[in-house]
């Protein structure tokens, strides 16, 4: 006879752990659990049905798996945490008996990390089993340097320290410094919420945002408790990751650190890489040359290996020939295209043959950044693509190659500040100070250095997601600058694409629907004074009708004095409202005197309109009865299938369309601007 199973000792009742459960069996208490759940990468868990899950009557909302609760009772940071608790049971238990002395013995024995220096426990162990390979780290340093960069920019206050800060922003230092050096930056963005960077490293690509350097203000609502068990590991987790990635490149890690040029705000000129091996690669040729020049060949060998080789020569002579022919004709053939296999599919983006590389592509500039400008981002953007000399206002900093704005090597210099238009007098300022407060290096204002490029900051983020130094006239000081489009987002076949012509993308009678609603709110502002001016034309039979009404001036409910039009409202009605308004007018006169309405020349411009609305509303019609037989003839689970996605069509089309009009609405007004 089978064994009866008993209720909750199998099944999903024994697979799931409540969070009170997993307390109790660790015996710690819920922070650090907490805190051991975030550095393993154990989450709760939801059951499909709880009740079978639930042993008591009170419904659990958290579970765990009961397997990774098992596998925290052999974690080493467990006797951590309870010799950790036992100490504090011991000071608490000597202040009780008021013995302040055994309690500060115990305090002193203790390690305190900021005292000592000694940290209580490290994650050397955690980082290695949840990142078996490099590889794994890499594709999981999105969220780390998220979060680190956040906590670099945070003031100090009591839940976040100044050691973490400070140690979070030396992380990401170096691995800024990494990135210049192996040239690994790929795109960047601007966005509200700051700065994207896009870099490859190893065949990974990273993606990591970057706050802007504003003022933070620190809210009382977040939990700096669970952000900083988060902070905690990742610190641990990018240390690793430079390590390596220094090691790799063959520098020394870690860099070394000037305080000096730190308390300075030099940021990355306060670290200063070194190479780790290059006596050893130096000594290498040598060494080699000296073992050789021991042992020696075995001449007979050498013989035969050299018969051997002449051999090859003579015969692979003919066959080098035709190749360097073939590779001639190849070269002069034109690049292979990447074309969509059937109408309407994805477009690839095309190869392109490069003369320089996009890595180096500020490698020959000089640049100055103004004072108005974000230097960390610019300095960090420009050494990554290459260049080498890169200055700007003493105000921002040290660390740069010149603080001279008058200095001749400058080729590009970054501005933000409006052009001011104000002309300067011959005789001076008018201020009396021939310097100015913060560096004696200053123009005038409107005054450019001849030879010298004057660019917005954009033009170099548009230049790196390009691969492509842009045209410096369009990003010129005071200019209207082109749109900044994410590089990360792919243009999607028949999506908006605010890169191409408005005339290209809109389909057919779009336009014609947003110049008739633009004519109908000017009909309804012109309503009223259509009829006051229609009501002051009429004849003797009005006016007796208004003197039995009480002898009221007043129309439409509107006196003379309320009247909503002007003389100048007048003068810019164009034709087809003056058309429309005289039409309207013989109408009322027709209803007054009882004679047929006199039919006027209408405008073709108008008619040509109305014809292909009306051709547009037949060929719509005409295609949804096409639609709706064809989906009767579908089965049911196939037309809800379609009916899905044509719902998920409609819906990306008209947000297309909705930013089509507003595009549209912005170049009317930028024509009516310039007009």
């Amino acid at each position: 006879m089978a064994r009866i199973k008993k209720k909750g000792e199998a099944g999903n009742a024994k697979n799931y752990i409540t969070r009170t459960q997993a307390v109790k069996k660790l015996q710690i208490s819920l922070p650090d659990f907490r805190k051991l759940c975030i550095w393993k990468g154990i989450f709760p868990r939801e059951p499909r049905n709880k009740k079978k899950v639930t042993k008591s009557l009170t419904a659990s909302t958290t579970f765990y798996y009961a397997k990774d609760i098992q596998y925290l009772l052999h974690e080493p940071l467990l006797q951590k945490f309870r010799e950790q608790k036992v100490l504090e049971k011991k000071i608490s238990r000597a202040l009780g008996r008021g013995d302040v002395s055994d309690a500060s013995r115990l305090e002193r024995n203790a390690s305190r990390p900021e005292k000592t220096g000694k940290p209580r426990y490290t994650l050397d162990h955690v980082i290695r089993e949840r990142y078996p390979t490099f590889v794994d780290a890499l594709r999981d340093l999105d969220d780390c340097l998220s979060m680190l960069f956040l906590f670099a920019n945070l003031p100090s206050t009591s839940t976040v320290p100044a050691k973490m800060i400070a140690r979070c922003e030396r992380l990401c230092l170096e691995f800024q410094h990494y990135i210049i050096t192996s040239q690994s930056l790929r795109k960047s963005f601007l966005s509200i919420k700051g700065i994207y960077y896009q870099a490859s490293i190893q065949g990974e690509d990273i993606l990591w945002l970057v706050p802007y350097k504003f003022n933070q203000r620190v809210i009382g609502d977040i939990d700096f408790r669970i952000m900083g068990t988060f902070v905690e590991f990742y610190m641990t987790l990018l240390g690793f990751v430079n390590f390596r990635l220094y090691t790799s490149a063959g520098l020394k890690y870690p860099p070394r650190f000037d305080q000096a040029k730190d308390d300075g705000a030099a940021e990355l000129g306060a670290l200063r890489l070194e190479t780790n091996n290059a006596a050893a690669i130096a000594s290498e040729p040598a060494q080699l040359a000296n073992s050789e020049s021991e042992t020696g060949p075995d001449p007979k060998t050498q013989a035969e290996v050299n018969k051997l080789i002449r051999q090859m020569k003579e015969t692979d002579v003919d066959g080098d020939r035709n190749q360097n022919d073939s590779e001639k004709e190849d070269s002069t053939d034109a690049i292979d295209k990447f074309e969509p296999a059937a109408p309407g599919g994805d477009v690839l983006p095309q190869p392109s043959y490069s003369s320089s590389e996009p890595e180096s592509m500020f490698a020959n500039c000089t640049f100055f950044l103004s004072r108005e400008t974000p230097r960390q981002p610019l300095e960090f953007i420009l050494r990554a693509f290459g260049c080498k000399r890169v200055g700007w206002d003493g105000v921002l900093g040290e660390g740069a190659y010149t603080t001279n704005e008058l200095d001749p090597s400058i080729t590009h210099q970054i501005v933000d500040r409006p052009v001011i238009q104000a002309a300067r007098e011959e005789t001076g300022d008018g201020d009396g100070d021939g310097e100015d407060s913060q560096t004696s290096q200053r123009l005038a204002p409107n005054q450019r250095v001849p030879g010298r490029i004057y660019v917005q900051p954009q033009w170099v983020w548009d230049s790196i997601n390009d691969e492509e130094m842009k045209r410096p006239d369009l990003y010129a000081p005071g200019a209207q600058l082109p749109p900044h489009l994410s590089p990360f987002v792919q243009n999607t076949q028949g999506a908006y694409d605010p890169t191409m012509p408005l005339e290209d993308q809109e389909p057919e009678g779009e336009a014609l629907d947003d110049s008739d609603e633009d004519v109908d709110e000017d009909d309804d502002n012109l309503a009223v004074k259509k009829v006051q001016d229609t009501a002051d034309g009429m004849d003797v039979a009005e006016s007796e009708e208004d003197e039995e009404d009480g002898g009221d001036d007043t129309f439409g409910g509107f006196s003379d004095e309320e009247k909503p039009g002007d003389e100048d409202d007048e003068n810019e009605i164009e034709d087809e409202d003056r058309d429309a308004e005289l039409q309207y007018q013989r109408e009322l006169e027709a209803e007054l005197t009882g004679k047929p309405i006199k039919q006027a020349a209408t405008n073709p411009r108008t008619k040509a309109k109305m014809e292909a609305k009306k051709k547009l509303a037949k060929q719509a019609k005409e295609e949804e009865e096409e639609l709706e037989r064809a989906k009767g003839m579908l089965s049911k689970k196939k037309r809800k299938l379609f009916e899905q996605m044509q719902y998920s069509n409609n819906k990306k089309s008209a947000e297309d369309q909705k930013l089509r009009a507003k595009r549209r609405k912005l170049e009317k007004q930028k024509a009516k601007g310039k007009a």
